[in-house]
C-alpha cells in the first residue's frame, strides 16, 4: 500500500485527513503535517521525515501538497529525491483524494502520480511534471 502525507498551510493536512478518516475510518499509513505561521523549515523538515518513516512500507509514499513551490512542497520535492518511489504531487482537494483512496492499494508510486494528475485537472501537478517543463542543467565536458 502507498504511503500518503498529507502536507499544507495551517491546518488545511489535519482538516483532510480528518475528513477522509470519518467517512472511512482509520487510514494505515497516512500522516498529516501542518505548517503553521512562524514555524522553521527546518521544523517542517523533521516533521515530514518522521511522517514519511511512519508512512513507508516500502511500496512507496505520496506527498500531497496544497500548492507548488511553497515551503511543504519544496520540502517534500527534497525528500523525494532521497527515497525511491516517493511522489510529490500539488494542488490536492479533498474530492480529488476522496476519488484516488482506493488506488492506494492497487497502483504504483509513478502510476499513482499520472493518475492523480489526470483526474486533478489544470490546478493538480507533480514534481516529476514540472521537471519535464524545466529539465535540470547538464553540464557537458570536452575531453
Amino acid at each position: 500500500m502507498l504511503g500518503w502525507v498529507i502536507a499544507g498551510h495551517d491546518d488545511y493536512a489535519q482538516k483532510m485527513l480528518d475528513a477522509i478518516e470519518l467517512r472511512f475510518g482509520p487510514q494505515p499509513q497516512c500522516s498529516a503535517v501542518n505548517f503553521w505561521e512562524g514555524l522553521s523549515t527546518n521544523m517542517l523538515s523533521r516533521m515530514m521525515c518522521d511522517a514519511l518513516h511512519h508512512c513507508d512500507s516500502g511500496d512507496g509514499v505520496i506527498f500531497l501538497t496544497d500548492i507548488t513551490g511553497e515551503a511543504p512542497y519544496r520540502t517534500a520535492a527534497l525528500m523525494n529525491h532521497k527515497h525511491e518511489h516517493c511522489e510529490v504531487i500539488s494542488g490536492v482537494t479533498l474530492p480529488l483524494l476522496l476519488a484516488m483512496l482506493e488506488q492506494r492499494e492497487n497502483v504504483t508510486s509513478e502510476a499513482f502520480r499520472q493518475l492523480i494528475v489526470e483526474q486533478g485537472g489544470e490546478g493538480v501537478t507533480s514534481l516529476w511534471h514540472q521537471q519535464q517543463k524545466n529539465p535540470p542543467f547538464v553540464l557537458l565536458h570536452r575531453y
